[in-house]
């Protein structure tokens, strides 16, 4: 029982007298969950689902019928409180690529990305469509795939970014498998979605591939 732990153990009570900086990850888990099970406490729980999930990072980027499989997460109550963290996470990331311009941080862009693309179990094509300050005007899912492939039409690609009067585009997918290395079809793809937008003079930045725990940018290998 957290009660029992002397006070500077406790992390409600450590947060509170040293800040939220001072807390391990398992003590801020430990916070929002507030309580463990019959067979555990809740320090031991959090540490328990980060070890499963691999860390905050893998936590974040968990489906949420994962969560229901966790012994002590079946409650909807505690998995309510950690998914409304998990997307206040990604609108966070959101607000800082409309405020400034994206390439100003690559990393907030894989960040973004990963937090948005990374936990799919099957592959699903983005589009960050940017104004011409390269701030994020919204970002659309547009195609679904099966785990091995996703059909792409530049067509609707173009229609959107018309839409949303895009001066750029960051391309976008994920890869379920757990590599980022594009592929040749990838390659192909950027090559071809470019030629297509560059007709309405709109160009493509980046080409950003998302696998849990890692992002690979396109533009950065020089691959575009």
């Amino acid at each position: 029982m957290l009660k029992t732990l002397p006070a500077d153990s406790r992390p409600r009570e450590k947060l509170l007298a040293r800040g939220a900086a001072a807390l391990s990850d398992t003590e801020l888990l430990a916070l929002l969950l507030r309580t463990g099970t019959r067979e555990r406490g809740v320090l031991q729980m959090a540490d328990e689902v980060l070890q499963r999930f691999g860390g905050i990072a893998g936590l974040l980027h968990t489906e949420p019928t994962a969560l229901k499989a966790v012994s002590g997460l079946g409650g909807t109550a505690k998995r309510a409180e950690l998914l409304a963290v998990m997307e206040l996470a990604r609108r966070a990331a959101a607000q800082q690529l409309k405020e400034r311009e994206v390439f100003s941080s690559p990393d907030a862009v894989k960040r973004f990305l990963q937090l948005h693309l990374a936990h799919k179990a099957h592959e699903v094509f983005c589009v960050l469509f940017l104004d011409a300050q390269n701030r994020l005007v919204e970002m659309r899912e547009l195609f679904h795939g099966t785990l091995t492939q996703t059909s792409v039409y530049p067509r609707e690609v173009v229609k959107q970014a018309l839409a949303l009067h895009a001066a750029s585009v960051v391309l976008a997918h994920n890869h379920p498998s757990g590599t980022v290395q594009p592929s040749r079809a990838d390659e192909a793809l950027t090559q071809t979605l470019k030629s297509a937008l560059a007709l309405i003079d709109v160009r493509v930045l980046d080409h950003v591939i998302v696998a849990p725990g890692d992002a690979l940018s396109m533009a950065e290998k020089g691959l575009l």
